[in-house]
């Protein structure tokens, strides 16, 4: 059995200890139960919830709980055979964010290859209705890569989306690796095909250090990533979930990222969020006015 024998997570350094704000987050949760919505924050272990539950937000996954994909270095439930999607979660999903009074929402989902166009429907319903409930507010949807559909792609970004985000995740040689039928190439592909149809939408993408990628892949994913149209960048520590994923190479250290941060301003990039507790959506409102501003 892979993983046995290993501790679940290994120490943690210094930098990636949290600290967590005593009460202050049950707000949030009350109002996603209530609600009955999931959040990538809890479904993906994110350790920034404390934080971001304190201060009033979360990042809402929709389209169910478990997802048809088994990536090795997600924590999201898998099922090849999810329920089908809920009509009324794009309402419920703007009652949350009116309640939660958000001026920046960030939306990602499950993957649903069991859906015809991968449940870009559902992103733009989603997007439609935050847009009639909060006028004012940015959205960001962060969506998987709808098998590389355009037509998919172009659905999402007819609704306005403020940005659209989908992660590379790791490096090539890697890509095949550690997720399921995603690959490093379509993902790419997803990301062109969104700076192409975009009309200026700003498009955004992700990647995770200590999966056992050198230094020089991750400057050439920045390459590539620069090169397919994506304006924001976000690089993070990897932690794997539990002892049966992926395994952790190393803790990269906040000097490191630093220097890849510094590196992918030098590309080109308007916003870079490059440090080890930065996730996709962690301060993504920030993030996007500040890439907004380098434009």
């Amino acid at each position: 059995m892979r993983g046995e024998g290993r501790p679940l997570r290994p120490k943690l350094p210094d930098w990636l200890k949290v600290r967590v704000r005593a009460g202050g987050g049950e707000g949030v949760a009350g109002i996603l139960r209530d609600l009955r919505l999931n959040t990538v924050c809890s479904g993906a272990l994110c350790p920034n919830i404390g934080e971001c539950f304190c201060s009033g937000t979360a990042t809402f996954l929709i389209l169910g709980g478990s997802c048809t994909r088994n990536c090795r270095f997600c924590a999201i439930d898998h099922n090849p055979h999810p329920a089908p999607p809920e009509e009324d979660e794009p309402e419920r999903l703007a009652e949350a964010a009116a309640r939660l009074k958000l001026n920046y929402v960030v939306v990602t989902s499950v993957t649903r290859d069991d859906l015809p166009d991968g449940g870009a429907s559902f992103f733009a319903a989603v997007i439609h209705a935050l847009h009639r409930r909060l006028p004012e507010a940015g959205v960001e949807v962060l969506t998987p890569d709808f098998n590389g559909s355009g037509e998919a792609i172009a659905a999402v970004l007819a609704a306005g989306p403020t940005v659209f985000n989908h992660n590379i995740e790791t490096v090539e040689r890697l890509s095949n690796e550690i997720r399921t039928r995603a690959t490093y190439r379509k993902s790419l592909e997803v990301l062109r095909l969104a700076a192409k149809a975009g009309n200026g939408i700003p498009v955004k993408s992700g990647i995770m250090l200590g999966l056992g990628e050198t230094d020089d892949e991750v400057v050439e994913t920045l390459k590539d990533l620069r090169l397919a149209g994506v304006s924001i960048v976000t690089i993070g520590q990897y932690l794997p979930p539990s002892a049966d994923h992926w395994p952790l190479d190393r803790f990269v250290t906040p000097d490191e990222f630093a220097r890849f941060g510094k590196i992918a301003e030098e590309l080109g990039f308007s916003a870079v969020a490059s440090s080890p507790l930065v996730r996709s959506s962690y301060h993504a409102g920030e993030l996007q006015r500040k890439g907004e501003a380098g434009s």
